[in-house]
């Protein structure tokens, strides 16, 4: 198939085929990206010890910060280009892909900047301790040298996702995945490497992909082409990218931040040892939600292709699709959480301590997770119709809006357990939020395709 049959298949074929062809390489993409990171924890706990666990704990808010800046760019600039590839605007479309490529030299100057200047200090600021800041330092000292790969396998992942080629963006996935699962044990235990080998083995992982999709793009297996004279910073072009991405943003900033709240409750009311705790389920949390996003994000190019294509038929049965299939996934996840939480821990260690407050733990906080998927819908919504502010809000409702003040207040009550707390009752307010925006916004061309000129926006 031609790359302008990928993109042009988007109007025309049928909604439940095209969103289970381009959800399910995204969920199997997905799932191999947690798995490599469950992989990393699970290598680091036996071959290291669970201080080196807290100490990836702690990193991960810097991590998820240069992911955030990743993805707002590839989910902004994705956005954007499906919409004029819908318009069959294929000149503009190139031009936005060159913006979307500048912006990620920028962001990989930032991260070596950060690397040589200001790593430790902002790993003590997230909260690290003596015993965890070498380990912190030795993981992300390495990632931040590769900011580029990253930035432009985040990047373009998506964007190769928004013109319909799913299962190259599942491939660009799956391949570093793999790469660094097998690179894992060579550089931690075979060269004695410890944390910093995990983290150089992800390094070389992504940068051995990069170098994948830049042949695609270079190529011409694309339905964008890749021009050195469109790779500049026209400010226009800048400011919808970043408007678009910037509720991605938002909601991978805001949970670091998050991440940082939660770490400083947990060394305050406990231990370093909750700190690990939180780090396991942590993972475990993103390999639970991993099928609702690769959904999510097959939903996406429909929904912005559809629109720009102004069927909106298509796109109100694909938006409707969507909510019955996450909701179906996050009560699987639900269910299989409550039951088997000590094995799920024991995957991770043998310490019998770690798997007791683990089980404790994840039972408590993935009470609410059946509503989480309303969310995960409703914020992929918006970004794929270019709203950028009921997208902001949705992205900050759960963790900034909900759950931050909860982790910081609850403890104070009801002590260690108070932080776990946080998660349902969370969950609970952000269901509700999503749930009125979307009932609120049912009657308009963007979910019934009733009247071409009404739009959705927050009042």
């Amino acid at each position: 198939m031609s790359s302008k049959n990928n993109s042009s298949k988007l109007g025309s074929e049928p909604i439940g085929k095209l969103l289970r062809d381009l959800s399910i390489p995204a969920m199997i993409g997905m799932f191999v990206m947690a798995l490599y990171n469950v992989i990393d924890v699970i290598f680091i706990s036996y071959g290291v010890g669970i201080d080196a666990v807290a100490g990836l704990t702690i990193a991960f808010p810097l991590m998820m910060i240069m992911m955030a800046v990743s993805a707002a760019v590839g989910i902004g600039g994705a956005s954007v280009i499906s919409r004029r590839l819908g318009e069959n605007r294929e000149n503009e479309a190139n031009r936005i892909f060159g913006t979307v490529l500048a912006l990620i030299l920028i962001i990989s100057v930032g991260g070596f900047i950060v690397a040589f200047f200001f790593l430790e200090d902002l790993l003590l600021l997230f909260g690290a301790t003596p015993d965890i800041l070498p380990h912190a330092y030795d993981y992300m000292f390495p990632i931040l040298l590769g900011t580029v790969f990253f930035a432009f396998t985040f990047a373009t992942n998506n964007i190769i996702r928004s013109e319909g080629n799913a299962r190259f963006a599942m491939m660009t996935m799956i391949i570093p995945a793999v790469l660094n699962i097998i690179l894992d044990p060579i550089f931690i235990f075979a060269l004695d490497m410890g944390v910093f080998g995990a983290g150089l083995a992800t390094v070389v992982a992504q940068g051995s992909i990069s170098i994948v999709i830049l042949r695609y793009f270079m190529k011409g297996n694309s339905s964008l082409r890749v021009s050195w004279s469109d790779v500049t910073l026209k400010w226009s072009l800048v400011k919808e990218v970043l408007s678009v991405g910037l509720p991605a943003f938002v909601q991978q900033a805001s949970g670091s931040l998050m991440m940082i709240a939660i770490n400083t409750m947990l060394i305050q009311y406990g231990t370093d040892m909750y700190v690990a705790v939180f780090g396991i389920i942590q993972r475990i949390m993103m390999f639970t939600v991993m099928p609702m996003i690769g959904v999510m994000q097959g939903m996406m190019p429909i929904v912005g292709y559809n629109y720009g294509a102004k069927q909106y038929e298509r796109m109100r049965q694909t938006i409707w699709l969507t909510l019955k299939v996450v909701i179906l996934c996050s009560i699987g996840v639900v269910f299989i959480m409550m039951v088997f939480p000590s094995l799920s821990m024991r995957i991770f260690t043998n310490d019998p301590e770690v798997i007791d407050a683990g089980a404790t733990a994840m039972r408590i906080m993935f009470a609410g997770f059946f509503l989480a998927g309303v969310q995960i819908v409703a914020g992929g919504l918006y970004q794929a119709l270019g709203r950028p502010i009921p997208a902001l809000i949705l992205s900050l409702s759960r963790q900034i809006l909900f759950l931050i003040p909860l982790v910081l207040i609850l403890p104070q009550y009801f002590g260690i357990v108070g932080v776990f707390m946080a998660f349902p009752i969370a969950d609970f307010f952000s269901f509700i939020f999503s749930s009125y925006l979307l009932y609120r916004d049912r009657d308009t061309t963007l979910v019934r395709g009733k009247d071409e000129d009404n739009q959705l926006e927050v009042e």
